[in-house]
């Protein structure tokens, strides 16, 4: 009876540890102190949405450039990359009817051939705002544009008679109830030429030569910017706020010109007019 006894316990013992034995190897190996743990990440691409980066995303998948990563319990913290200056920036008014769709690419017609429009320049126009006589009014913004712009950081305006107009300019022309004089391949507001004079623009207008008067400029100005899909307006010949604000957008569109809003040469040059 002892010895059965004694068997019957070896038995038991031995299935207990056998049992043990069978649950120590189904379970998973302690983790390592101080070993490499993959953290989740967020990739943050410039001007896309916010895509996790995990197993089985392989090359290909973020077409972004220049993501910037950080862990994933910052992610409230994420700022946008870009340095793009916001269009409400510019000191112009845009047109709504401005075409969006031009990008920086467009290929600008080179060969422009500048036309003779027939404008009634005798005339005064009272649909734009005119400005009046400062002798301290300077341009905005001009120190800023480089030495191809120095002719609009030198401007200043000057009140003088008529008779020292004509002396001392070879060109001086009547356009919509204002009197201009040419001067080194710019056309400028002849101040005090006749008192009752109106303007609407107070500044420099780039011209190559004298036969083309400021008016004829700008009409072939709005022309090409209108053939680009820049100008919707009046081909008129007058530089009022919406064909300033249409060179402004064309200016900024080429990206190696100052968005100035004027006619100037290197924009001349660049629609093939210089």
């Amino acid at each position: 009876m002892r010895i059965l006894l004694v068997l019957t316990c070896c038995v038991g013992l031995a299935l207990f540890a056998g049992a043990a034995q069978q649950q120590q190897n189904n379970s998973p190996p302690p983790k390592k102190r101080g070993g490499n743990v993959q953290q989740q990440r967020v990739t943050q691409p410039t001007g896309g949405r916010m895509h996790k980066a995990g197993p089985g995303a392989g090359p290909g998948v973020h077409n972004f450039q220049q993501p910037t990563t950080t862990h994933f319990k910052n992610t409230s913290k994420l700022q946008g990359t870009g340095n793009v200056a916001p269009a409400s920036s510019t000191k112009f008014n845009k047109s709504n009817v401005v075409n969006k769709n031009i990008n920086k690419n467009v290929t600008i017609n080179k060969n422009f051939q500048k036309q003779h429009f027939n404008l009634q320049t005798n005339k005064v126009v009272t649909k734009y705002k005119t400005v009046t006589f400062n002798k301290n009014f300077k341009i905005a913004g001009a120190q800023n544009w480089g030495p191809k712009y120095a002719v609009f950081v030198n401007y200043h305006p000057v009140w003088q008679p008529q008779w020292w107009w004509t002396s001392h300019f070879n060109h001086v022309v009547f356009i919509y109830g204002g009197w201009y004089y040419w001067n080194a391949n710019y056309w400028y507001p002849a101040w005090g030429y006749a008192p009752d004079s109106v303007y609407y623009y107070d500044g420099p207008i780039y011209a190559s030569n004298p036969e083309d008067d400021p008016a004829q400029v700008v009409a072939n100005v709005q022309s090409a910017l209108q053939q680009e899909g820049y100008y919707h307006g009046e081909i008129d010949g007058i530089l009022g706020e919406q064909t300033r604000a249409a060179l402004a957008e064309y200016q900024s569109a080429q990206g190696d010109l100052e968005p100035t809003g004027l006619v100037d040469e290197p924009t001349l040059e660049s629609l093939g007019m210089g």
